[in-house]
């Protein structure tokens, strides 16, 4: 029996990837930047519907790079989703300001907008304390929610609310690139979007990312600080802090072939998803109550990763964690959903605004294989632990 490694979003390549990688090694063209940096950020751009765009060396440099063009400084508050990857969050570490979590609703799994207003007002109220010290009032600098697993979060109303206290908005959707809210691309909500193009994401360049933005200044500033920020001038000078957050031109080049066939992944990924969704249904139908995430009015997610919830109470039993073991012992990779950021050590004393939305969400939740290179036998795998688990 073929037992191979079933990953849950392995990278896959569309053909195109060598030609533009092969151009950068045929024209010496391997150092930092070059013609297929630029094409990446003009594929970006085209493709977002956002006016400017710098590629950088992951999602993680965008967000950093986000917070300080927002000036984000020591003791500021920035309000983030807690469901999220600590990529997230970490950036506001960097910054030295303090993370102020905010709980899902569970109609998109992403940020509650009423949660995001009570952590406003507890920032304003000058109660709020982080790591058992109290905080003076001050205006949050900045707010990050997250499309999840390429679910577009409620942004409207999230941008509603950020409008009427001033504060800017970073939208993470470094798992989102091809969802949609109402017509309109994740990312392009936000005072910055950020992109990644990790290997397990939707397309790759092997790793990288991207900072979005429709400030043209603010984009020139950020592909300033990403090179070192070297002032111009004959020699090495430089009158800012900076940091090595370019993505280089043969990087790029991947990213560029990738471009090509984003559309057929998001099609591939939306379609491994009703597979999954018409399994789970024939399932429920004999008395269980397995939950898919569904799109809510407007909604178009590029299903980067299907994923499920099950309570045991209404399951007999089977949790998350039976499914996961079962399929490791088939070798097959499934992963819990995102461990909120209020539960984990590095932020214990952050505040946190919520109902446990995100904490059921974590004790209840799995993410199932979902690459877009899925084939009918490793389907016949999966599907066939299942129905042992359920049996």
């Amino acid at each position: 029996m073929n037992n191979s490694r079933i990953w849950l979003s392995s990278p896959h390549m569309g053909g195109a990837e060598q030609q533009f990688v092969n151009e950068a090694f045929n024209t010496n063209w391997v150092a930092p930047l070059g013609p297929n940096v630029n094409g990446f950020e003009e594929d970006l751009q085209r493709f977002t519907g956002v006016a400017h765009a710098a590629a950088l060396s992951s999602g993680t440099a965008a967000i950093h790079l986000a917070l300080i063009l927002l000036d984000v400084k020591p003791g500021d508050f920035v309000i983030c989703q807690s469901f999220t990857f600590s990529a997230t969050a970490n950036p506001i570490v960097y910054q030295g300001a303090i993370p102020v979590f905010a709980d899902s609703e569970p109609g998109t799994w992403n940020m509650s907008p009423e949660a995001l207003e009570s952590a406003i007002k507890a920032c304003l109220s000058g109660e709020l304390e982080y790591k058992g010290i109290k905080q003076k009032a001050a205006l949050p600098k900045a707010i990050l929610p997250v499309h999840l697993y390429g679910m577009p979060a409620m942004m409207h109303q999230i941008i509603d609310i950020a409008a009427r206290y001033g504060i800017p908005v970073i939208e993470d959707a470094a798992e989102a690139l091809g969802s949609t809210l109402h017509g309109r691309a994740c990312g392009s909500f936000g005072h910055f979007g950020i992109l990644s193009f990790n290997g397990n994401k939707i397309i790759t360049t092997s790793g990288g990312g991207a900072l979005i933005s429709n400030n043209g200044d603010a984009i020139v500033k950020a592909r300033f600080l990403a090179t070192q920020a070297r002032d111009n001038a004959p020699h090495y000078q430089h009158s800012h802090i900076g940091y090595n957050y370019r993505m280089s031109n043969i990087v790029a080049g991947i990213g560029r072939g990738q471009m090509q066939v984003l559309l057929q992944r998001v099609a591939m990924r939306r379609s491994n998803y009703l597979r999954y969704h018409n399994w789970f249904s024939r399932l429920n139908a004999k008395g269980f109550q397995v939950e898919l995430l569904p799109e809510p009015d407007g909604h178009t997610a590029n299903r980067w990763l299907t994923t499920i919830t099950l309570d045991p109470a209404q399951n007999r039993g089977i949790s998350r964690e039976t499914l996961r073991l079962a399929f490791d012992a088939e070798n097959i990779e499934s992963r819990p959903l995102w461990k909120p950021m209020h539960l984990q050590p590095v932020f214990i004393g952050a505040p946190f605004f919520g109902d446990g939305t995100s904490e059921r969400l974590f004790d209840e939740g799995l993410c199932l294989p979902s690459g877009s290179n899925l084939t009918d036998e490793e389907f016949e795998r999966i599907f066939n632990v299942l129905e042992t688990v359920f049996a």
